[in-house]
């Protein structure tokens, strides 16, 4: 299983996008600081995933996401 995410910074509220096998795993290693990108920012919650079969799938809606419709679509997702 391939898997994309998205945390949000429990800092400032800024959103973090990636894809990755081992989901579970690389939630603690941004909240641990091993993202230069991610540091800064911690600490991170998972707010949504989506589960894939093959990693090509997985990346492709990563960079779905990190479009401008993407961007949209979580938006929509994450109203509160």
């Amino acid at each position: 299983m391939y898997y994309v995410y998205t945390l949000r910074s429990e800092k400032d509220n800024s959103l973090y996008k990636g894809s990755i096998g081992n989901l579970k795993r690389r939630v603690r290693e941004h909240n641990a600081g091993g993202s230069t990108f991610t540091r800064a920012h911690r600490p991170w919650k998972l707010v949504y995933y989506e589960a894939f079969l093959n990693r090509e799938d997985a990346r492709r809606e990563e960079l779905f996401l990190k479009s401008g419709k993407g961007k949209e679509r979580i938006k929509y997702l994450l109203k509160e």
